[in-house]
């Protein structure tokens, strides 16, 4: 069923006028938040989404638990590689004695305990963005809590999204003071915004940082478990071992296209069995070798430790926290599968597998001493040692899995906030989270590869990588703070607690690794700060460019004057004009008929929004007003998509605007509110149209396959026929299906919103053309001459090397119209 929504401003949802086609009507009042009015709807109620149990799906959170051993947790299942050798590396050499070995394991399993058990899995996976996570996940809950987005494009409709949270109504007054102060100041915005790419791009640049220390960085981890090969095997020269790192790092980038759900399957066997391998060993080991370990469970023993190493058992907490590696992944990751999943895998499989490994390994140390520099390779019984080392080793190659998939989902989520320039987005599977960016892919191979190259030593490495895995952390603790208070409503003495107990944790760890800078830890700096100079400059350009078209919109009043034909050519067709603006006419159409006097019978605005929630119903898709008084056949459609939606297919797209139009007249033709005089001036006045093929439409719907088509078998010209039929032969996918519209012969529709069907349906036959400005953007002559190189030099660099809006919005270029436009910010 079409549901065509009418809501005035203070109405009740739950009781909505009834209306002749029995459809659910809402009048929503869309005058944007970028220029004038658009304020939030008075009498706004809290949204009661409906209650997650994830006990009614146990068979779906089973399959998605399995999977995610694959995808997220490799890293953090394969640090016992390299822990203890790093955590004994430099100055600790000195203060190698059971002793220390028993506080180095009580700090692991603390550390273990307390950040990825206590902090993500019962607190930050909570703060999910209806599925989603990520730092950009706990931002756009915050903008949909308090207006901290700096792009003006918001809407009161956009409250109204099912998907869109609304916190509770009881605030405390210091929670509004702070919200309010955060509001009121566009540098407090800016500097959250920064805060938040500066954490994408750490995660990123761990994917990048990937030599690997299993985790994030999962060259490393290759290289570590590779060095197990030259421990028995001492021709193998370590040339030889980067050479073999480099093939598996290409070969499990090639296996990214697959997508999550069938890498998810083919990793997790894997990781299963090292987890089990890992176990076992470690039961093993601390049976035989020292059951005592177990009393190093009590953080007496991290006392103990800092009593006797000092200053250089604070130093060695950046070998600490490579324990936790990968923890990151689990919120990042999140939108691939569900808390649920992740909660049960880490803390019923992974944590105690971990924890029973480290013990062991720690049990063995304290006997053998001399061990340390290859501490897990040693610890390993001689009668298992080869099957264990394949195990490592595929293991190691999985480690690097869930950065990569992080990775991709940041990237997403950047790209449609307008923080990061286009690129192509593929969703591989009907999980709506799991998806590929191969540009992305090949450009963290690339870069993977320089660095396992570059460097050839885990310690440095490592260094880079812990350094960048606690950065991210101290943010998450942050932005989690502000989500207790802005959006769970908690009191700020709760949110203070929680902020300092976690960062008096991590900024211990985060200070020892900042200490090693200048031992590697600077290439994760480097990469950091690039990825964010080119998130900032996009965003800026972006920023600038609607603002722009926001004060050169074309007046409506010029536009109601010139009267039906707007003083143009009106030539068959629909003519779909490609905008950012949610309000107003876009400059580029008076450009367009300026330089060519004609244009097409129907016209519509197209806005393709992004909206701060990650998925939009496709009943709510679509808001459509009008432009101008009816004889003007002059439209407006928002489209509204998530950050993590996937565009729709333009075929389809087509026919969905149709049926939404026709729907549309339909409905004004019932309402008075938007068939009066008054409204049909009015700009903004829209309604939500749930579209589907198979509902309630005026039309009779005929599918026709494309070849049987009369558009080619119409034109005069052999030469045209065959033109387009040998661009039609090129393109099955626009081949497969054809809907033909057509209207009833006694219908008993009023005769004024039939001939205005009529007139869709024949421009629909007629032919839609896509409209697009092609923008070249530039600073001004009296701009800063810092301004001038962002604009002019950043800015258009990253512009040309892009994906072009129409490829991103899967625009056909046969259809495609540009209108070259220059703006001056």
């Amino acid at each position: 069923m079409y549901q065509v929504g009418i809501h005035h401003e203070g109405d009740s949802l739950e009781h909505p006028p009834s209306l002749a086609d029995g459809g659910a009507h809402e009048l929503i009042d869309t005058v944007g938040k970028d220029g004038k009015g658009g304020q939030t709807p008075q009498g706004k109620r809290k949204t009661e989404l409906p209650s997650k149990f994830p006990f009614l799906n146990i068979s779906r959170n089973l399959v998605l638990a399995y999977q995610s051993l694959g995808v997220v947790y490799g890293d953090l299942s394969t640090s016992p590689l390299y822990v203890y050798r790093s955590v004994f590396d430099g100055k600790l050499q000195d203060y190698q004695s059971p002793e220390t070995i028993f506080g180095a394991f009580s700090l692991i399993f603390w550390t273990i305990t307390l950040i990825p058990l206590l902090k993500y899995v019962f607190i930050v996976l909570c703060a999910d963005d209806n599925g989603e996570g990520g730092s950009f996940a706990l931002y756009s809950l915050l903008c949909r809590h308090a207006k901290f987005s700096l792009l003006p494009n918001q809407q009161a409709a956009d409250e109204e999204l099912s998907s869109y949270k609304y916190g509770y109504s009881g605030r405390s007054t210091a929670c509004l003071q702070l919200k309010r102060f955060l509001e009121k100041h566009k540098k407090s915005r800016t500097v959250l915004l920064v805060i938040v790419l500066l954490a994408a791009c750490m995660v990123i640049g761990d994917g990048v940082l990937t030599p690997a220390m299993s985790g994030y960085l999962f060259t490393v981890t290759v290289i570590s478990s590779m060095s197990g090969i030259q421990a028995a095997a001492d021709h193998l020269t370590h040339d030889g071992v980067v050479f073999l790192s480099c093939i598996i790092l290409v070969g499990l980038f090639a296996l990214q296209h697959s997508g999550t759900h069938r890498v998810g399957f083919l990793f997790a066997p894997i990781v299963l069995i090292w987890l089990i391998s890992i176990m076992i060993i470690g039961l093993y080991n601390t049976i035989i070798w020292n059951p005592k370990i177990v009393s190093a469970l009590s953080p007496y023993y991290i006392v103990k430790f800092f009593r006797e190493t000092g200053k250089d058992g604070w130093i060695s907490l950046g070998g600490i926290l490579l324990s936790v590696a990968g923890t990151e992944a689990m919120y990042a990751d999140l939108g691939h599968f569900s808390a649920f999943s992740m909660r049960i895998t880490f803390a019923f499989v992974v944590y105690p597998c971990l924890v029973i490994q480290y013990m062991g390994q720690a049990a063995f140390l304290s006997k053998n001493l001399d061990s340390i520099p290859n501490s897990f390779y040693s610890s390993i019984p001689d009668g298992v040692y080869w099957p264990v080392f394949v195990i490592a080793t595929l293991a190691a190659i999985v480690g690097s899995q869930s950065i990569i998939t992080a990775t991709f989902s940041i990237v997403k989520q950047c790209n449609s906030l307008g923080c990061f320039p286009r690129v192509k987005i593929v969703h591989t599977s009907k999980h709506k989270g799991q998806i590929y960016v191969p540009e992305i892919n090949w450009i963290l191979m690339i870069l993977t590869l320089v660095v396992a190259i570059g460097f050839q030593d885990t310690t440095l490495i490592g260094n880079a990588y812990g350094l960048a895995c606690m950065t991210v952390m101290f943010i998450t603790t942050f932005l989690m703070t502000l989500v207790i208070i802005f959006v769970w409503q908690r009191s700020l003495v709760f949110a203070a607690a929680f902020l300092l107990f976690f960062w008096f944790i991590e900024g211990l760890y985060l200070s020892s690794a900042a200490i090693k800078a200048p031992q590697g830890g600077w290439v994760s700096l480097l990469l950091s700060f690039i990825l964010l100079a080119v998130m900032l400059v996009w965003h800026y350009g972006t920023r600038k460019k609607y603002k722009y078209d926001l004060h050169n919109k074309v007046p409506l009043k010029w536009i109601l004057g010139l009267g039906p034909s707007l003083g143009i050519v009106r030539v068959p067709g629909i003519g779909l004009i490609y905008s950012e603006l949610v309000t107003g006419v876009p400059p580029i159409f008076s450009h367009f008929v300026t330089n060519l006097p004609a244009f097409h019978n129907v016209v519509v605005f197209i806005c393709i929004k992004s909206v701060p929630v990650p998925y939009v119903s496709s009943d709510e898709r679509f808001l459509i007003g009008r432009v101008g008084r009816k004889p003007y056949r002059m439209y407006r459609c928002i489209v509204r998509y998530g950050y993590k939606d996937a565009q729709q297919d333009t075929g389809n797209f087509e026919d969905l605007l149709i049926q939404s139009l026709a729907e549309f007249i339909q409905m004004e033709a019932v309402e008075p509110q938007l068939s009066s005089p008054d409204s049909s001036s009015l700009d903004g006045r829209m309604a939500v149209i749930s579209t589907n093929l198979q509902s309630h439409s005026p039309f009779i719907i005929d599918d026709e396959d494309f070849e049987t088509c009369s558009t080619i078998q119409s034109s005069k010209s052999l030469t045209l026929q065959s033109v387009r039929s040998s661009y039609d032969d090129g393109n099955h996918e626009n081949r497969k299906r054809r809907v033909r519209f057509n209207l009833p012969e006694n219908s008993g529709m009023d005769p004024e919103v039939r001939d205005e069907l009529i007139d869709l349906v024949q421009a629909k036959e007629a032919g839609v053309a896509y409209i697009m400005g092609h923008s070249y953007v530039k600073a001004r002559r009296s701009s800063s001459c810092w301004k001038k190189f962002v604009i002019d030099v950043a800015y258009s660099f990253l512009r040309k090397n892009c994906r072009a809006s129409a490829v991103a919005l899967n625009i056909p270029h046969i259809s495609l119209i540009e209108v070259g436009m220059i703006y001056y910010v």
